[in-house]
């Protein structure tokens, strides 16, 4: 067996309903990062200066020495923007990503965050790239990022988010068990569950295109108007998805030293008041996302399909093509991962063996199948599974007149194609079931063999989709 982590189908076609309090049509949550004071300087033990998201195009970090011009950007966001920021914000619920050494050298600031009664969420120790650190190294640095957030803050963190993250970032955060979230992810627009070992840590992703960061690289946004119009566009894409019935998260980033600047404020403030004007908004802190969503969708027991061991999986799965648990087994070797946890993600595993296997194999799956209203039925020898279908459409309570023409049509057709008749009956009546009897009955050999390899193909579907659902 391969194991693929990544989950690519998360709440797959139809997302979970959000519930949003008030029946609101999305959720919108603003963040506002802290980050002035915490990045990399050689005054703060770092090896070079900053380079990262500021107006100097093109920066490179200046080994062993200091850089003012980027130094005094980064003043810029603590000492002016921050609280033009914090004068148009501070009466809306909104999320601090607080860099802890940063927060500590901002008594004045977080006052006023605290004053504004605003989510203070650990952002790290250090505002630094986490790609090549040691994992106990990174570890490390994480827990001494939530004592010093509690001794600057007084309470401890309950959100997290890195950024420039590791790959172990999002499970060393996990493990500490201390967060009602992680937005270490830009996966989707609502919350969703990773486990890792026995603890199943909520995520809450994040976003990097609704993000003031894009004033800040090449292909990114040059005036408040443009931020503005694609902050517009995203509220009104999922506020009407919201009215459609599938209420979303709009995720809103904002840095004190990028939009706290004028010209780039003035489009924040026109945003604020579109989302304001607007029925069924609710603004919330990343938390109060997270408690929602945990006591609404909480984690779902059991394990999934991907963390199963062989034998788990055959005995789930072994009879979901009739009598063949062969297929199952060839399915557990395959490559998998969260996103064949669902129904259909199985089902793909699944027909997969069945295709590839040799006509010989295929056909002795068909022929395991048990003819509709057969003798088999009378003697009540079918697998629950087949008992169950059969019953749905009424073929457990033929006139004698309807079973002997059954009983008619099996004859002919197993004696043409050598295979019962096959078809899905959840997707049909007894009525159109007799109609396909005699239609299908006319194929020639290739054409009927595919097409009842189809019909099995769904039959397994369907078992999925039933089992999936209890």
């Amino acid at each position: 067996m391969t194991t693929y982590p990544r989950d690519m189908t998360g709440h797959g076609p139809t997302p979970l309903a959000a519930d949003w309090p008030g029946g609101a049509k999305i959720a919108v949550q603003i963040v506002l990062n802290y980050e002035e004071g915490g990045e990399n300087n050689v005054l703060h033990g770092d090896a070079a200066s900053e380079a990262f998201l500021s107006e100097i195009t093109g920066a490179a970090p200046w080994p062993g020495q200091r850089h003012w011009n980027m130094e005094s950007i980064y003043e810029y966001g603590a000492r002016a923007g921050f609280w033009r920021v914090h004068r148009m914000l501070r009466d809306l619920p909104i999320t601090v990503y607080g860099v802890a050494t940063a927060l500590a050298r901002a008594p004045e600031q977080v006052a006023a965050m605290k004053a504004a009664a605003w989510e203070i969420a650990s952002h790290g120790l250090k505002w630094v790239e986490h790609k090549d650190m040691p994992e106990d190294e990174e570890r490390v640095q994480m827990a001494e990022a939530v004592r010093l957030h509690t001794e600057v803050v007084g309470t401890p963190p309950q959100g997290w988010y890195t950024g420039r993250c590791s790959n172990n970032t999002v499970r060393l955060a996990a493990e500490t068990g201390q967060f009602d979230y992680v937005a270490d992810s830009y996966a989707d627009d609502l919350p969703y569950w990773m486990r890792f070992g026995t603890r199943d840590q909520l995520i809450v992703p994040y976003t990097m295109d609704c993000n003031d960061m894009r004033f800040a690289i090449q292909a990114g946004f040059t005036n408040g108007a443009q931020f503005e119009s694609y902050l517009k566009d995203s509220f009104d894409v999922l506020y009407a998805e919201g009215q459609a019935g599938a209420p979303k998260v709009l995720s809103i980033g904002l840095h004190c030293r990028l939009i706290g600047r004028p010209g780039r404020a003035a489009g924040l403030q026109r945003v604020i008041e579109h989302m304001q004007a607007h029925e069924g908004v609710w603004f919330a802190t990343r938390l109060q996302i997270a408690e929602h969503w945990a006591k609404t969708h909480p984690p779902v027991a059991g394990v999934q399909p991907s963390q199963m061991d062989r034998d788990t999986f055959v005995a789930a799965f072994g009879g979901i093509f009739e009598h063949s648990p062969w297929i199952a087994q060839g399915a557990f070797a395959l490559e998998k991962g969260p996103t064949h946890d669902t129904a259909i993600g199985v089902h793909s595993l699944l027909a997969r063996v069945f295709r590839s296997a040799d006509e010989d194999a295929r056909l002795g799956v068909l022929n395991a199948h048990p003819d509709l209203a057969g003798k088999l039925a009378a003697a009540k020898r079918l697998t629950a599974e087949s008992t169950a279908e059969q019953a749905s459409v009424g073929l457990d309570a033929l006139t004698d007149a309807e079973r002997a023409r059954f009983v008619e049509l099996n004859g002919a057709y197993t004696a043409k194609f050598g295979f019962p008749f096959i078809i899905a009956v959840r997707d049909n009546t007894k009525a159109s079931i007799m109609a396909a009897f005699h239609r299908r009955i006319d194929n020639d050999h290739n054409t009927e063999f595919a097409e009842a390899c189809k019909q099995v193909e769904r039959i397994a579907e369907l078992r999925l989709i039933e089992k999936f659902s209890t």
